[in-house]
């Protein structure tokens, strides 16, 4: 599947976009992909949202010789969980990012320089409103599931907060409605490798050179918590690398950390993890409960049970609660060796239940019942 790279821009006398921080944008720039056609309804749209590190690339080759498609392309495409046949696929880079749409490597139009360290405090509610402009833009009516793993299971689930008249179905995969005190702290020793960094120059580092020696050391710590004790025994167990003398897992983490340094930028990273540290999707309302009787969309939470970074009780127990409270809400967790990032790797586990609760989500809306009379169901089902 070829594909290609779309973007999308306005300006503040367009479209007067606002951060909860209170910063309203002179310009701002999306980038994104789109997979399938829209339908004539404009309601058959799925939103694929990405995760810290990711892009808008979600699937396909740009060319034919391109090394490796997009980083979900074994769930996108005709016949494939995500069925392009069917269905219109988005995927978006997020704001704040630095693969296309608006974040600290962009042009800040009002000084003629790259935001760097001035760009604005953001969070995942401006991730998802800046999306929902392309949405409005690209005529879309009706989302039918919003889906994506970490940061972008998060953003699923705040898309059935922020917007639910606008989606019919969420799938919150390896994500929690808020990050736990062990996430934030792995994510504090990133911050602080970067900041230590003296090549960080307190964020004012564009015109010198990224603060390689921390951005890599934060993806070395990151890259342990996305793995799992099993999986680093199976792959690398004690062996030596001939070639440099350190340990295979030890040159596994340092070419992670170096490759990255290459694709990503310092203070992009600092922004986005902040965002993820702060987020909980009852801010605006005061408690859980009450944002949870907000939710009208069927949500599926997908786990991994060996995920250290979200636990998979804690998933249970949120689906309990949004059961309790009468939306409807399910749970299937993947068996996995690979941690983390299982939903990055084990497809042949996560697609098929995408697929069977996205047409169960479809058979459920074509019969014209509602979700909540299928909520006691799945009650004693978690």
């Amino acid at each position: 599947m070829i594909v290609k790279e779309r973007f999308f821009s306005f300006t503040r006398d367009e479209i007067a976009f606002t951060t909860e921080s209170g910063y309203t944008f002179d310009e701002v720039q999306v980038a994104y992909e789109t997979y399938g056609s829209l339908n004539e309804d404009k309601d058959n749209t799925i939103l694929v949202l990405h995760a810290l590190s990711g892009d808008a690339h979600a699937a396909g080759f740009y060319t034919p010789q391109d090394a490796k498609p997009g980083w979900w392309d074994p769930m996108i495409g005709p016949g494939r969980a995500l069925d392009t046949e069917k269905f219109y696929v988005i995927c978006s880079n997020v704001l704040g990012g630095c693969r296309g749409t608006t974040g600290p490597t962009s042009l800040n139009p009002a000084i003629g320089k790259p935001y760097g360290i001035s760009f604005p405090s953001i969070n995942i509610r401006d991730m998802v409103r800046l999306q929902k402009v392309l949405l409005d833009h690209l005529g879309v009516k009706k989302l039918k599931l919003a889906i994506g793993g970490s940061m972008g299971g998060m953003q699923a689930l705040e898309w059935a907060v922020t917007f639910p008249d606008f989606v019919e179905a969420v799938v919150p995969i390896a994500t929690t409605h808020k990050l736990s005190p062990l996430a934030i702290a792995f994510n504090y020793l990133g911050i602080k490798a970067i900041e230590n960094d003296p090549e960080w120059r307190d964020g004012d580092y564009l015109e010198y050179g990224q603060p390689a020696k921390g951005l890599s050391l934060a993806r070395m710590i990151g890259t342990i918590t996305y793995k799992s004790d099993e999986l680093f025994k199976r792959r690398f167990d004690r062996a030596i690398n001939p070639d440099t003398g350190l340990f295979q897992v030890e040159s596994y983490l340092e070419h992670h950390g170096e490759s990255f340094v290459r694709r990503f930028d310092a203070n992009t990273y600092l922004y986005l993890v902040k965002a993820m540290n702060e987020h909980d999707i009852s801010k605006p309302y005061g408690s859980l409960e009450r944002t949870i009787r907000r939710i009208r969309s069927r949500v599926l939470m997908i786990g991994i049970d060996t995920d250290m970074l979200y636990f998979p009780d804690d998933m249970r127990n949120f689906i309990r609660r949004l059961n309790t409270a009468g939306g409807y809400g399910e749970y299937k967790e993947i068996k996995s060796c690979q941690g983390h990032d299982a939903f990055l790797i084990d497809f042949d586990q996560l697609s098929p239940i995408v697929k069977e609760f996205l047409e169960g989500t479809e058979e459920i809306l074509d019969s014209g019942r509602n979700f909540s009379d299928y909520n006691q169901s799945f009650r004693n089902n978690i």
